[in-house]
């Protein structure tokens, strides 16, 4: 029986058990975009203050960037980037994606993001993954559920992703990439259907190959 993702704001128990053991500077990983057909993966490493600290106030509801909306999101990003003692993005372009594979693409996305931090992390949370990276490190099941600091790099994944997406559709018009963000809607299959892929898309992805061949 597949895990069922948890509901609710995200809490900061690992957190906080991580400082009771000595760590000072914990970044939570996460990544946005590895289901999209088109546009770069990003990944988001975010060191927040303490788990007792007053600042932490401003984040009271935050969760997985999936349960929220694109306004909420937006809210948040500007509150953790306001809150957070660092951020770090790591952005894998598609045909560099496309070389590596999925798997190995988001591994390097996340392990850039934490080398991007102005500060050197002493221990990662990450949503579900290992970086790769000798640094303490826990890969938590639906973190972005559960640790605040992975919710919080969920959501600046997610919120400047779709930033990109929104810069991508001024350059290709034509697939609606502001409205599904390079997902695989049905405008985005019809938009594939009239005009073919550009240089965002992802080729190694079945339905793009798929395309491709019966373009041939």
């Amino acid at each position: 029986m597949a895990a069922v993702r948890p509901l609710g704001t995200a809490g900061c128990e690992h957190e906080r058990a991580l400082a009771a053991s000595g760590y000072t500077a914990i970044a939570g990983v996460d990544e946005a975009g590895r289901g999209a057909w088109a546009g770069p993966l990003v990944a988001a490493a975010v060191v927040l203050p303490t788990p007792d600290d007053p600042a932490l106030a401003r984040l009271e509801g935050l969760r997985d960037s999936k349960q929220l909306t694109p306004e909420q999101r937006d809210a948040y990003y500007t509150l953790i980037r306001q809150t957070a003692r660092a951020v770090g993005l790591g952005i894998v372009e598609p045909d560099l994606l496309d070389a590596l594979g999925l798997g190995e693409a988001g591994r390097r996305a996340m392990a850039w993001a934490v080398q991007s931090l102005p500060l050197v992390p002493d221990f990662l949370l990450v949503d579900a993954y290992q970086v790769p990276l000798d640094l303490p490190q826990r890969g938590l099941i639906f973190g972005d559920c559960l640790s605040l600091s992975i919710a919080a790099a969920s959501v600046v994944a997610k919120v400047t992703r779709d930033r990109l997406m929104d810069e991508l559709h001024r350059l290709y018009p034509c697939y609606g990439f502001d409205r599904h963000k390079g997902y695989g809607t049905r405008e985005h299959q019809q938009a594939l259907a009239r005009h073919g892929p550009c240089l965002q898309h992802r080729v190694s992805y079945g339905p793009i190959q798929a395309l491709l061949t019966s373009l041939a």
